[in-house]
C-alpha cells in the first residue's frame, strides 16, 4: 500500500521560511513533487523532482523562492520555502507519480498525501 505523508508547515511571517517534509512509502517513485491549494481555488503545481535529484521543475511563481529536495535512502522528498509571501497560504501537498517529473496538471499525478496547512501573515 503507497502512503505519502506529510510534515511540516505552520505558520510563518512574510520574508520569513518554512520547510515542509514527505515521507513515502509502498515503493519508490520515478517523480515525487508538490502541489497547493488555497480555498476557493484550483490545486496548483509547484515544484517537481526526478528520482536522481538531478531534475528539478518549478512554478514561476515560487521559482528562485522555494528548493525541492530528495534523499532516495530516506525515500523522503522536502520543500525549503523561503521568502514567504502571503498569496503562498495554502494546503501543501505530496505527490508522486510513475512517469516524468515535468507534468504540472494534478489528475496526472498517482498518489497523495493528505496536506499540511502553511500560512503566511503579512
Amino acid at each position: 500500500q503507497v502512503q505519502l505523508l506529510e510534515s511540516g508547515g505552520g505558520l510563518a511571517q512574510a520574508g520569513g521560511s518554512l520547510r515542509v517534509s514527505c515521507a513515502a512509502s509502498g515503493r519508490t517513485f520515478i517523480a515525487m513533487g508538490w502541489f497547493r491549494q488555497a480555498p476557493g481555488k484550483e490545486r496548483e503545481f509547484v515544484a517537481s523532482i526526478t528520482w536522481s535529484g538531478s531534475g528539478k521543475y518549478y512554478a514561476d511563481s515560487v521559482k528562485g523562492r522555494f528548493t525541492i529536495s530528495r534523499d532516495n535512502a530516506k525515500n523522503t522528498v522536502s520543500l525549503q520555502m523561503n521568502s514567504l509571501k502571503p498569496e503562498d497560504t495554502a494546503v501543501y501537498y505530496c505527490a508522486a507519480r510513475r512517469g516524468t517529473y515535468q507534468v504540472t496538471g494534478a489528475p496526472t499525478w498517482e498518489y497523495w498525501g493528505q496536506g499540511t496547512q502553511v500560512t503566511v501573515s503579512s
